[in-house]
């Protein structure tokens, strides 16, 4: 059996740190054999489009914002050890790139400016990929982006699963949850199709672009089990009332 812990828009600086923390130690103690991000680790919203000429853009924090997300990564790595570390691509980790290009195009080829580099992945061993990933045969890591947004959890998995033929697990949504899309002919499955959404580490708190203060997500990140005939089974571990339980043991803060 391989272990497989899911991560997902954690979202630093403005991650639920007593929360991501508390996943941490699960890390460390569950021991799974490989660790996945599907991305969003950092926030970064003065490069964001939404922020352009507003006080955001000029608050001079992004290194900041990127010092910690580094250090929240580096926290997860030495809770997996020297085991698979595999991050995704994102849209908040487009942001840099994204606004260099545009407002500062002589500075895109600069090696430095890469976001890889700008998180110093290359120290803590975070495997990144920046396009969707097929990590075993028939499933599929993205960030959540690539397709369409669906409001029901699990419905962007989904919907990017049938478009690309492969199940899926990512984040973006913020939500958790499982859909899943089987044909069947003549009493056999011909195809099987899975989407699943994993949750967040955000701290709610800190989204202050929601108009209301409130939105359809959950915390929590997600556990895939590998069996001896190549089958996934996937798991969402959702977090709530500060606690989450996992195999009969509580984490609690």
């Amino acid at each position: 059996m391989k272990t497989i812990v899911v991560l997902s828009d954690i979202q630093a600086p403005y991650h639920d740190k007593k929360a991501t923390r508390a996943v941490q130690e699960f890390v460390k103690d569950y021991q799974p054999d490989e660790l996945f991000c599907v991305g969003d680790e950092a926030d970064s919203p003065e490069p964001s489009r939404w922020n352009k000429g507003r006080a955001a853009e000029y608050a001079g924090t992004l290194q900041k914002g990127l010092d910690i997300t580094h250090d929240v990564m580096r926290g997860f790595r030495e809770a997996i050890g020297d085991k698979p570390f595999h991050l995704m691509r994102s849209n908040h980790g487009d942001r840099i790139q994204s606004y260099v290009s545009k407002y500062a195009p002589a500075l895109s080829s600069l090696r430095d400016l890469e976001y890889t580099s700008l998180l110093r992945y290359h120290e803590i061993g975070v495997t990144y990929h920046d396009s969707i990933w097929q990590f075993h045969p028939g499933w599929a890591l993205a960030h959540g982006d690539e397709g369409s947004l669906i409001r029901t959890a699990g419905g962007t998995a989904l919907n990017l699963a049938n478009r690309i033929g492969l199940s899926v697990v990512c984040g973006h949504t913020h939500r958790q949850g499982q859909q899943h899309d089987h044909i069947g002919y003549n009493g056999k499955h011909t195809q099987q199709l899975y989407g699943v959404e994993v949750g967040n580490l955000m701290n709610m708190a800190e989204a202050t672009y929601l108009s209301t203060g409130s939105a359809n997500w959950q915390q929590g990140f997600g556990i895939l089990h590998i069996d001896s005939k190549k089958n996934i089974t996937a798991i969402n571990i959702p977090i709530n009332k500060k606690s989450f339980t996992v195999e009969g043991t509580t984490y609690s803060w």
